[in-house]
């Protein structure tokens, strides 16, 4: 698999960007120690989190372990300027104020090669390293981009597609692919460049993952391409929270969650521990990154992770129609310790 994520589960830094809250510097840095502690070695950020904050901390955190004994990737298509903006009123498409907790800095798309260039070395100086290992192409889809996201598409696949794809091939990163939270842009991408696998948010997800199924992971496996699942729960819906896909959720998601929470309730499993073994059970997905605000997070997702689970609950997912017949389950696969 081109696409690798050491022990399958790795750490999203959205939070530590101050996704939907101000989070107090020590409790991000105990986070990331939390993570580093529990054997997590594959850590994902993003200029976008906080406009540099997430990067930033990470690179702080980081800064005390040898850059061999982790996985370190971060995207490209957003530079972070110098000159402020209000958080409150930035333009994330259908996101609204995610990071108004953020930064002040200045957000501009920008996927041409130079760009891309531009981007990572200023990636590089937050993250306090001297290089990466994966490099995501971040949000070229219509969630962002509305009408005009087969432009913006083009754009990354001519631009930091090609640059990303000689950083590869010179060795001075090890794979690269798409960070978005759609499907379309990553069966394109296949069909454009020669990606190393893809990071999908929210897509293969015990409550969305059809259209995935569909064509892109039987590719996906076909080509030897990995995929990392972000937002395993559906930003938060599938861990309690009251959000699904960065919103406050719609009445359809939460009445089915509360379907599939009958069903766990009927045979003793946790809802997070459906959403992450599910997530993970099928052979395309390289690992998971769930992210996390608090320390004990990271204790609890490893638990979920290691749960017993038995064979009757999925074939009882699969009748009352709540996951897709033919999706693969973990009693179909070897166990995820």
């Amino acid at each position: 698999m081109r696409i690798t994520i050491p022990s399958r589960i790795g750490f999203g830094t959205a939070p530590l960007g101050n996704m939907y809250r101000a989070i107090p510097d020590d409790e991000a840095l105990a986070t990331v120690d939390a993570a580093w502690q529990s054997g997590i070695r594959y850590f994902d950020a993003a200029p976008l989190y906080g406009a540099g904050l997430a990067e930033l901390r990470l690179g702080e955190a980081l800064a005390a372990h040898p850059r061999d004994q982790y996985v370190l990737g971060t995207k490209v298509g957003r530079l972070i300027l110098d000159e402020h903006e209000s958080t409150a009123e930035r333009d994330l498409g259908e996101k609204g104020g995610l990071f108004e907790y953020g930064l002040p800095n200045k957000i501009v798309y920008d996927y041409t090669e130079e760009g891309t260039l531009r981007s990572i070395e200023a990636s590089l100086k937050r993250l306090r390293t001297d290089r990466l290992d994966y490099v995501w192409i971040h949000d070229p889809a219509v969630d962002f981009h509305g009408d005009n996201w087969r432009a913006v598409f083009e754009e990354a696949m001519s631009g930091a597609a090609k640059a990303l794809t000689r950083l590869r091939d010179e060795g001075v990163i090890k794979g690269w692919g798409l960070g978005v939270n759609r499907v379309e842009p990553c069966e394109l991408a296949l069909e454009r460049a020669d990606p190393d696998g893809f990071l999908i948010a929210g897509r293969y997800t015990l409550l969305d993952h059809e259209a995935a199924l569909r064509k892109l992971l039987p590719a996906c496996e076909t080509r030897n391409l990995g995929i990392v699942v972000g937002g395993p729960y559906n930003s938060g819906l599938l861990a309690g929270g009251t959000h699904f896909e960065y919103q406050l959720a719609p009445q359809a998601m939460i009445d089915r969650v509360a379907r599939i929470k009958e069903v766990c309730a009927r045979f003793g499993v946790d809802i997070r521990a459906a959403a992450l073994q599910f997530s993970l059970a099928h052979p395309a997905v390289a690992g998971i990154i769930p992210g996390a605000s608090l320390p004990s997070r990271i204790v609890e997702n490893h638990a979920l992770i290691a749960a017993p689970i038995p064979a009757a609950f999925w074939e009882q997912l699969k009748s009352a129609q709540l996951i897709a017949a033919h999706a693969p389950t973990p009693d179909e696969v070897t166990p995820v310790l």
